[in-house]
């Protein structure tokens, strides 16, 4: 059994990280951000004070933050991973951050003597509860076969991508295309209810044709019940275009419709709604159009 820690115990990083302790790992727990979830501690769980004893103390040292200045500060700061680790050592971070700042994080992390990976994952709070999340992975292939056994207790579809960067360059493509479809599906049901159909029908006949995905399966459930608890929330993926589209700017693209989905999700946070599932881009919509597919 390995010695795991395991920084980022929220909405997905908790049930990860429950399913490696199911498994018989020892988890190590960072209490610098806040306290960890008492149903978390016990014999194969472990508070300790900061990432720097949590990096000592564990063989592989897996990170689920929100966002790329949270990864440096849990990795750099004073008392923060780096400090605590070396050879033998493989830092996983699993959370979904800029390509860029990657690739200088993992330079650093691998001066030290210890491997790095970047694994970000899709598939969101069902997934990570279900542990069938997809992880796409960049560093060496030495490095990933050594977590590789870990990854398999979290998710289903685990692909080695390429060298550091390139796990989160996967992620980011994977966020436009989720953006993009949960757009689509808003606006197909949105112009449907508008005129005259029953959105939950004309969901339940697209099911069987072409048009079906996971998007209109999950995410257009949600639309037409109105059911909006994160989920993933449209913070997060706003977070995630943010680094779409800063990337597109340094590679000279154009990204019309992830700039469109961008605006949507941000007339969604303008009326409250930054905190919302990702599946709520429909609000936004329904806003502009002053028509709702529900009866709110």
């Amino acid at each position: 059994m390995a010695k795991i820690g395991f920084i980022g115990t929220g909405i997905m990083g908790k049930p990860m990280a429950q399913h490696l302790q199911n498994a018989g790992h020892t988890l190590f727990f960072s209490e610098h951000f806040e306290a960890a979830p008492a149903d978390l501690l016990g014999d194969n769980g472990i508070a300790l004070a900061n990432p720097k004893e949590v990096a000592q103390e564990a063989e592989f040292i897996i990170l689920m933050v929100p966002d790329t200045p949270q990864v440096e500060e849990v990795l750099f700061r004073e008392n923060g991973v780096a400090e605590g680790i070396g050879n033998g050592k493989v830092v996983i971070d699993m959370s979904s951050i800029s390509p860029i700042a990657t690739k200088g994080f993992a330079e650093r992390i691998k001066a030290t003597g210890a491997e790095y990976l970047d694994a970000p994952v899709s598939g969101g709070e069902v997934g990570a509860k279900a542990a069938t999340l997809t992880i796409m992975v960049g560093g060496s292939e030495a490095a990933f076969e050594r977590a590789k056994p870990l990854f398999e207790l979290m998710g289903k579809n685990i692909t080695l991508v390429g060298g550091n960067g390139d796990g989160q360059t996967t992620k980011v493509a994977n966020q436009i295309i989720v953006a993009l479809n949960i757009q689509a599906v808003a606006e197909a049901l949105l112009f449907a209810s508008k005129a005259g159909a029953d959105p939950a029908k004309v969901r339940e006949a697209l099911m069987g044709g072409f048009a079906s995905s996971k998007i209109l399966e999950v995410h257009g459930e949600r639309m037409v019940k109105g059911t909006f608890e994160p989920g993933f929330r449209i913070a997060l993926h706003q977070k995630d275009l943010n680094l779409a589209l800063s990337g597109a700017r340094e590679l000279a693209l154009n990204l019309p419709n992830t700039a469109t989905a961008q605006q949507i999700f941000s007339t969604c946070a303008a009326i409250g709604g930054a905190g919302w599932d990702h599946s709520g881009l429909i609000k936004g919509l329904e806003h502009m159009s002053n028509h709702s597919i529900r009866e709110d």
